[in-house]
Order: structure tokens, then sequence, then C-alpha cells
């Protein structure tokens, strides 16, 4: 819940993709805080969207001025919207973002909604990124099996091997240390891990948070970022909590790593958590291999996921899948999203 992100590609949906230019803005302080705020009673939701909505529309006219384009040129929006609340159990993934107020706004179709049909048909709603993850590898031509690891608010990853692609979130991502600092310091975030490496991996509470039910399920599966509580946290320094988070988060990972069917070449990162310095030589550690990241292979690591969508809204206006039964857990292949056109 940091800000929003966007990313121009060209793409045929399928083994095209042309990265243009890319563009973020973080969200204003006071709809930060409603946003991780959303659970109380007294919120106006509505009011909260719309405003989610406006800016992130100023965003996309944002990057087309940066890149010299009108709105008109852009052929396709894909609309992913914030996450408030992730409840596959109950088939329900609620993103917040009005699709017709973008579409109105902009004057380009617009896509939203990818999660649902995904749920609708047994599956997670989550991740839905490793439809780009893997065109994203095959456009490089790199050597498989190779797996792509997201640290955002959760950690999922991907594992691309010839025919098959697997993939789930894992666990934590950067959700945890970033609610843990901004108590203690009122920071958004640990930069580079500086707070997590002055402090001590506590191993009592480590086990007591590697012992969420979660870890015991096999994949697919995936998380709300609220899924786990500090409660085990409650004793330690500042400094020792944000270590034993960011232990956590690679613990989790490392964890998912030993059920994948097979051993990946390389594992590369993308997402906020790439720039955690601690974070990634604590996940070399337990992974017991060399962690790269996307700029490693010269991907701009900030733009995955909004690069992911834009694939992924052109895929659903031609019908092809979005998810699969091993990314997910869905019954069958399927395809998702709902399209927006401009109202005249």
């Amino acid at each position: 819940m940091d800000g929003v992100d966007a990313a121009l590609l060209s793409t045929d949906g399928d083994g095209y993709i042309g990265m243009g230019g890319v563009t973020g803005r973080p969200y204003p302080q006071a709809l930060r805080r409603t946003l991780l705020e959303l659970a109380a009673a007294d919120v106006d939701v509505a009011e909260v969207e719309r405003e989610l909505t406006d800016l992130q529309a100023q965003v996309v006219r944002d990057l087309c001025r940066a890149e010299g384009l009108t709105l008109a040129q852009i052929d396709l929006v894909g609309f992913h919207g914030q996450t408030i609340r992730h409840e596959p159990e109950r088939r329900r993934s609620q993103q917040l973002g009005d699709g017709q107020r973008m579409a109105d706004a902009i004057q380009v179709p617009v896509v939203t909604a990818f999660r649902q049909n995904d749920l609708d048909h047994g599956g997670q709603g989550a991740p839905l990124a490793p439809a780009y993850h893997r065109a994203l590898v095959r456009s490089c031509a790199l050597a498989e099996p190779i797996a792509v690891l997201n640290i955002g608010g959760v950690s999922n990853c991907t594992l691309i091997d010839r025919d098959q692609i697997h993939a789930c979130d894992c666990g934590p991502g950067n959700a945890l240390l970033d609610d843990w600092v901004r108590r203690h310091y009122g920071v958004n975030y640990d930069d580079g891990g500086r707070i997590a490496m002055a402090g001590r991996v506590d191993g009592e509470a480590l086990a007591k948070l590697l012992e969420h039910p979660y870890f015991r399920r096999r994949g697919p599966k995936s998380l709300d970022r609220n899924a786990f509580s500090l409660a085990a946290l409650a004793a330690l320094s500042p400094e020792d909590g944000a270590a034993t988070l960011s232990a956590f988060t690679a613990a989790a990972i490392a964890l998912e790593a030993r059920r994948l069917p097979v051993v990946p070449r390389n594992w590369i990162v993308v997402g906020g958590g790439r720039h955690n310095a601690h974070m990634l030589g604590e996940l070399a550690g337990r992974l017991g291999v060399t962690v790269l990241t996307a700029e490693d292979f010269e991907w701009n690591g900030a733009a995955i996921e909004a690069q992911a969508f834009a694939y992924l809204a052109v895929r659903s206006v031609l019908g092809l899948p979005l998810s699969w039964p091993e990314t997910t857990g869905v019954s069958v292949a399927v395809s998702g999203g709902t399209l927006w056109r401009p109202r005249q």
C-alpha cells in the first residue's frame, strides 16, 4: 500500500514484449493511512475508491506525457486496483478501483477484476503475475528451470521449467516489516535493511511465527497481507524485531523452495524487497544459492507488477488464460477480467 506504479508495454499477450517507460507516485499519507485502516466501520469505501481511481488515472496521464504519447495512442489499460482484502476461502478478493470511472476519465478501455473468474472456478485468485514472469523469462531466453521471486507486501514465486509453470504465495514479504518499522521508527520501510542489520534474530519468536498453519499447506495457495500477527515479537527490541521479521520472510521462502518440483538454476528477485540487502543476504543463506535481482537481467524490478497487469489486460480481451491449476489451483486454465469502455 505504498503507492501506484504504471508501465507502458507493447505486447501481443503472448511471446512479444516491448517495454516502454515507467512512472510511479506514492499515495498521499492521508490516503495511505485510510487504506491501512479500512477495517474500521466509519470509513467511506466509495469515497476512497473514487480518490484512488482518480489518482491512478492521473498516473496514466503522467506516463503518457513523459513518453510523448497522447491517451488516444493507448489501446488498453490494465487497472488492478488496490487490494484491501483477500479471502480465497470465501471466494472473495476485494480491490478498490472503479473501472468505468477510469475509462471515462482517460477515454481509454480499461480492464479490471482480474481475480474473480479464477476464484469462481475454485482458484486462489493469486498469484496472477506468473503468466508474465514466464513470458519475460522466455523473451530473454534464460536457461530453465528458473524461479522469479516477487517480494512485495507478500512474497510469491514462479518456477518456469519448459512446459511447466508452478507458483504460489510463499509467505510474508515486506508488509510485516513495514508495519513494524512504521510503528517503532515512524518510517515507511527499512531502507536497505539497515534497521534489521542492527538487530539479532530471535530464534524463539521466529519459530513461533513459522508455526502458522499456512506453512503446512502445499500450494497453490495465497495470502492476505494481514494474515500474520506481530504478537510473537512483543518482547523484542525494535532492531531485533526487524531482524526477526526479515528472517521470517526469508525462512518462509526457503520452506516453499523445498517443495518445488525441481531446483531452479537461478532465483531472480523482483519487487521492493530486492532493495533490502539484509533480507537478500538472509535469503541467499537459507536457499544456499546466489540470489540475483531483476536488474542483473536488465529488467526494471520496480515495474514488473505494473507490466504484468498490462500484459494480462491484453490476454483478457483476447480470451487467453490468466491462470492455471498449477499457479492458483483453479480447476481449469481460465481467462478473466472485466472490460470497461468509455462512455461517450
